[in-house]
């Protein structure tokens, strides 16, 4: 389905400063769509020039980032394996992370040869994923509308960190909206203002939001109306 009235309606209902973008791993590049050509230091540097067009990037275009890479599920060949291995024992070194954490780092399995980035209102194919960058607030609502902060029984809802770029194959395989406090080499490559957080949308979740949307909104306004006046009743 076309997204484009989806995109609008995320960037101007929730008020978001960036608009939000879609990819797709895939096994080869779509027809049409150019390969970007251009060496980027991470994964997520990918994620900025999708806010502003459509390109396909291959396993190899994520290389200079071996973490990015292992995430999204690429291959690594061997001297990239061991550029990873020698970044994980910094990490480790600079108690970053502990080397118990390394085998649970959340990560697409099944293969693919490159992806295809661009703006979710442009999006040639089927999303396998969007990204919002969100102030507080508007993840507030927007978790409120995917359902991810319901109390039940199995509530799940949950805010993940490090690395960043997790949140993507984790909201893919949970089949559920997740929050990213992102990470430093998130936010060193994105430039990413320090008040975002980043919220991953598995795209089967992606054709209810437009109607959930509105219903979450609505609700709210009438609970702030409701807080404001109770507020009132007890003045400074």
């Amino acid at each position: 389905m076309p997204y484009t009235e989806l995109a609008e309606t995320l960037q101007r209902r929730l008020a978001l400063e960036l608009p939000p973008i879609a990819l797709a791993r895939v096994a080869e590049s779509p027809a049409g769509v150019s390969r970007l050509g251009a060496a980027a230091p991470s994964a997520c540097t990918f994620w900025r020039r999708a806010e502003r067009e459509v390109f396909y990037a291959t396993a190899e275009d994520h290389f200079n980032c071996p973490i990015g890479a292992m995430v999204m599920g690429f291959p690594l060949p061997e001297a990239k394996s061991k550029e990873l291995m020698g970044l994980v024992e910094q990490m480790c070194a600079l108690n970053y992370i502990s080397m118990e954490e390394v085998p649970n780092i959340p990560a697409f399995r099944e293969p693919a040869a490159g992806v295809v980035y661009g703006p979710l209102a442009d999006f040639p194919i089927e999303p396998e994923v969007a990204l919002l960058w969100t102030t507080p607030v508007e993840a507030m609502l927007f978790e409120e509308a995917a359902g991810a902060t319901a109390w039940t029984a199995q509530a799940a809802a949950a805010v993940f960190g490090r690395p960043g770029c997790s949140a993507l194959p984790m909201a893919v395989s949970r089949g559920q909206v997740v929050t990213s406090l992102g990470c430093a080499g998130m936010r060193t490559y994105t430039g990413i203002p320090d008040d975002r957080f980043l919220v991953a949308i598995p795209g089967n979740r992606l054709p209810a939001l437009n109607e959930a949307l509105t219903r979450t909104l609505t609700a709210n306004r009438q609970m702030r109306e409701f807080y404001a006046g109770q507020k009132a009743k007890f003045p400074d």
